[in-house]
């Protein structure tokens, strides 16, 4: 059925993964859904992979994808990350003017995406919403990374000025929702749309995990094998996914000493701490035994993984701005009915905690390993868990509803 009217709508993310991508795919789900609801969606995005000064436009799924080359790395300095966000920002605006369109949704991060929204927004003389997927540059000043004065006032008053000119922002945890509200925009003009569950992707045979189960003896898992912890996603330094290696180690002296099997963790992803993660687990004596690390995986495979775990894992590290994420992964484990193990406060531990999906564990491995041996000596907390995940996925993060919420909003807008 087509909607009340159609809107061309200029998508701006310098990272727009796909399935067939290693990460997460919120814009390719949400555009694709934007295309069947009947609007033209015209993407602006970077290829990370290449530098590379032209354009390259296809069609996907229905979307229009214009891709200029801007190698990014999360290995890569702060220095030079910010260097590659500015170029593309640079480029993208005049770009996304030439597109054309009746409304400019930029999605961050980084921040610098709202300097080609606007630009295009104003010389086009559309509205410009605004997707806010980190608190930024308060989580960056918070770790430590962002140190430079005038770069952190510059930082501010790209800021303000994003949110002061979008017609609408969208937020994607409660917390940055209140964030945005502290930067005085009106209730009015903000909503909270989170990531979100692909059913129709995790949803799959038990058959899956088993292969992979299979094609992967090096982690001794199965039917009757040892507990699968999966960690998916982004080794950086805001994830401190290290913490995972002293986990390890605690588990493999605290398991034997119970007559319980070893809880195998399997790392999927790549980033800053990957090398150094390594070299901890080599020295720990677990890495090939209880810890694995798997490199990055397409998103279409992760179904599988997910399928032969136990239980999914989240880390972050002890900082209250880290506490308002929106991890793909607690999303995904939803979707495919597997519990969420995570190391850290804020509403996705509020979730776990109301909804019995998981377990939310001290920081100290030592007692975290303990609180994790108890929960898994229970044989039917997987099942119990895992059917309440799905249930919290369902009620909602259906990324369906969310993308008619979000289709809904961008008609609101346009029609203002």
């Amino acid at each position: 059925m087509a909607p009340p009217f159609a809107m061309k709508i200029l998508y701006l993310h310098q990272y727009f993964l796909t399935p067939s991508d290693r990460g997460g795919t919120r814009s390719w789900e949400l555009a694709r859904r934007l295309v069947d609801a009947g609007h033209e969606v015209t993407v602006i995005t970077s290829d990370r992979f290449v530098d590379r000064p032209t354009w390259e436009v296809r069609e996907q799924a229905g979307i229009e994808v214009h891709r200029l080359g801007v190698r990014y790395d999360n290995r890569q300095s702060y220095r030079e990350r910010v260097a590659a966000f500015l170029r593309f920002a640079t480029a993208a605006g005049a770009r996304a003017h030439r597109a054309g369109g009746d409304l400019v949704f930029a999605t961050s991060t980084p921040l610098t995406i709202a300097i080609p929204g606007l630009y295009a927004a104003r010389r086009l003389g559309v509205p410009f919403v605004f997707e806010v997927r980190d608190l930024w540059p308060d989580v960056p000043i918070a770790m430590g990374a962002l140190r430079n004065p005038a770069l952190i006032a510059a930082a501010r008053v790209l800021e303000r000025t994003a949110y002061r000119e979008a017609a609408h922002v969208v937020a994607l945890s409660p917390g940055m929702r209140a964030g945005v509200l502290a930067q005085g925009v009106p209730a009015s003009r903000t909503s909270v749309i989170p990531n979100a569950c692909d059913f129709e992707l995790f949803e799959v045979p038990a058959a899956a995990g088993r292969s992979f189960a299979e094609t992967h003896p090096e982690l001794g898992v199965g039917d009757d094998g040892a507990p699968l912890l999966v960690y998916a996603g982004t080794l950086g330094k805001a994830n401190g996914a290290s913490w995972l290696v002293d986990l390890a180690a605690a588990l493999a002296h605290a398991a034997p000493e119970r007559g319980a099997p070893t809880p195998v963790i399997a790392v999927v992803g790549d980033g800053w701490e990957e090398r150094e993660m390594n070299r901890r687990a080599r020295q720990a004596g677990v890495l090939g035994r209880n810890f694995h690390m798997l490199g990055p995986k397409p998103k279409a495979e992760m179904p599988a993984i997910l399928s032969a775990s136990t239980a999914a894992l989240s880390t972050f590290i002890d900082v209250p701005a880290l506490r308002d994420n929106s991890a793909n992964k607690f999303f995904d484990a939803l979707a495919a009915g597997r519990p969420v193990v995570v190391n850290h406060e804020g509403w996705i531990a509020d979730l776990i905690r109301e909804r019995a999906c998981g377990l939310v564990l001290p920081r100290n491995p030592e007692r975290a390993a303990a609180a994790l041996l108890d929960t898994l000596a229970d044989p039917s907390w997987r099942e119990r868990a895992g059917q309440a995940a799905r249930e919290l996925g369902k009620a909602r993060f259906d990324r369906d509803a969310l993308a008619r919420e979000l289709e809904q909003t961008l008609r609101r807008v346009a029609a203002a």
